[in-house]
């Protein structure tokens, strides 16, 4: 390994400030989450001959869509192949080989656009991509349940929010590429490709730079037990671990089924526009963003288990209702069931490190987080297959492109039911309360240099603000 990458060179010195910790986690999570916005992507790859329109040759939607499926079937399995590998080499060196791989993902990606090959855009964004967004992942993850172990639900909230909050920026941009690199001989989205690219490599190579981890403490008798804790290969011989796992890929394969056709959605079910379209996605990326934290703070007040059963009760009356929006004729009913799906559907995702925590400890958090993500992989490819392809089979029945995700929400209800009684079989754990850390276990508390913490957050803060305003302006077409 790369001296300058090891771990020994990122722990932190005496009197360092946690809070500077954040900003690093929060930019590789903001790159990767454009993950989320790759629906933006999916009808231009359909008209790459056709330009303006779908042609002999193009694409069709059911196969671009599996550029989405294998990313996130990727970063499940790489996450589960390499969590002791990033707990081992510590989180520089896995933010830097998940910018690498991100970064040329688009790279790859953009030449099959360019020479119209399919099994090499899977293999650039799908594949390379997905190990990318598997590495950038659990890394920050980790890193920040070692800061915060007095907030842990807090802690990850704040790390994968960024993750939720990447389509936020991605989409918007992803669009507004598209358009000034459009021409007469280029849709512009492998000139799209290239560019985010060259984008996202630099914002995530200032978070493998700047991230540092804590120094080893002495832990309290009220945390000896979570300072050990369960190995990797312990935690998934358990009850326990396999009935989070069911909970993680029912609460995931029923959002990102949503997620990866959100833009074609709204514009079938409700006519709208593709940038209101993209400003909708923007607008369940702001909500994914925002209830990672907000749910995942609540959860350390009324613990994992009822949450989780918030996140799916709750989610099957939303989902029964989305098709009654379309029969009302509702679109802004529509939008706000979206965004609330969207909030636990990305708090499922930042409660369930904490969950794991309560669970089996700290010692091989990231690397048990990183085998529970094989229920992400396996919902990336059931969840978004079962919501084009039952579209695809019931507009060959003579269904209107409008009615056609029917009975997709219904069949997603009786999933989430499913999830539902996973979580109750889930073991009780005594989560750990703010009051019960001992001050020698909460590192990083000291007063953070000022001019350095601004730098930091304006790093992640200033396209966090362009995405949100772009959200904001975009999003006021749905409610036309």
């Amino acid at each position: 390994m790369i001296p300058l990458l090891g771990r020994e060179r990122t722990i932190a010195p005496p009197g360092y400030s946690r809070w500077l910790v954040p900003p690093a986690a929060l930019a590789v999570h903001l790159s990767i989450g454009q993950a989320y916005a790759l629906s933006v992507f999916n009808l231009p790859l359909t008209r790459l001959v056709g330009r303006d329109h779908s042609a002999p040759g193009d694409w069709p939607l059911s196969a671009t869509i599996w550029m989405f499926n294998i990313a996130f079937f990727f970063l499940g399995a790489s996450a589960a192949m390499f969590g002791t590998w990033v707990e081992r080499a510590g989180p520089r060196a896995a933010m830097a080989a998940s910018a690498a791989c991100f970064s040329s993902g688009f790279f790859v990606s953009a030449l099959a656009v360019k020479l119209h090959s399919l099994p090499l855009l899977y293999a650039g964004y799908g594949v390379l991509g997905g190990i990318g967004l598997g590495l950038g992942y659990i890394a920050p993850v980790s890193t920040l349940i070692k800061w915060f172990p007095d907030r842990p639900g807090m802690a990850t909230g704040m790390a994968i929010m960024g993750f939720g909050g990447g389509a936020m920026i991605g989409s918007p941009l992803g669009v507004t590429l598209m358009k000034r690199f459009s021409s007469d001989a280029s849709n512009g989205v492998a000139e799209t490709f290239v560019a985010m690219g060259i984008v996202y490599l630099a914002m995530m190579s200032f978070g493998a730079a700047t991230v540092r981890v804590p120094r080893d403490a002495p832990q309290g008798a009220a945390h000896a037990a979570h300072a050990t804790g369960a190995t990797a290969a312990e935690a998934i011989r358990t009850r326990g671990f396999w009935m989070v796992w069911i909970v993680l890929f029912a609460n995931v394969t029923a959002g990102i089924g949503i997620l990866g056709q959100a833009s074609p959605m709204i514009q079938e079910m409700f006519g709208e526009s593709p940038e209101a379209a993209a400003g909708f996605v923007g607008l369940l990326s702001l909500w994914n963003l925002a209830g990672r934290f907000a749910w995942s703070s609540t959860s350390d007040r009324i613990g994992r288990k009822p949450t989780y059963a918030i996140y799916l009760g709750l989610g099957m009356v939303l989902y029964a209702a989305v098709p009654t929006t379309k029969h009302l004729g509702s679109s802004w009913l529509f939008v706000v069931c979206m965004c609330v799906i969207l909030s636990m559907y990305g708090g499922g995702f930042a409660t369930v490190p904490a969950y794991l925590r309560d669970l089996f400890g700290t010692k091989q958090v990231g690397a048990i987080h990183g085998r529970l993500l094989t229920a992400w992989s396996s919902a990336a490819l059931v969840g978004p297959t079962v919501v084009t392809y039952a579209r695809e089979h019931q507009i060959a029945r003579g269904v209107p492109k409008s009615e056609a995700y029917s009975m997709t929400m219904y069949a997603l209800v009786g999933l989430l039911a499913i999830g539902l009684v996973a979580n109750l079989r889930v073991p009780r754990a005594a989560p750990l309360t703010r009051a019960a850390a001992t001050p020698i276990e909460v590192q990083g508390t000291a007063a953070p240099p000022m001019a350095r913490l601004v730098l930091y957050w304006l790093v992640v803060a200033i396209p966090m603000s362009w995405g949100v305003a772009q959200v904001v302006t975009k999003s006021l077409a749905l409610f036309h």
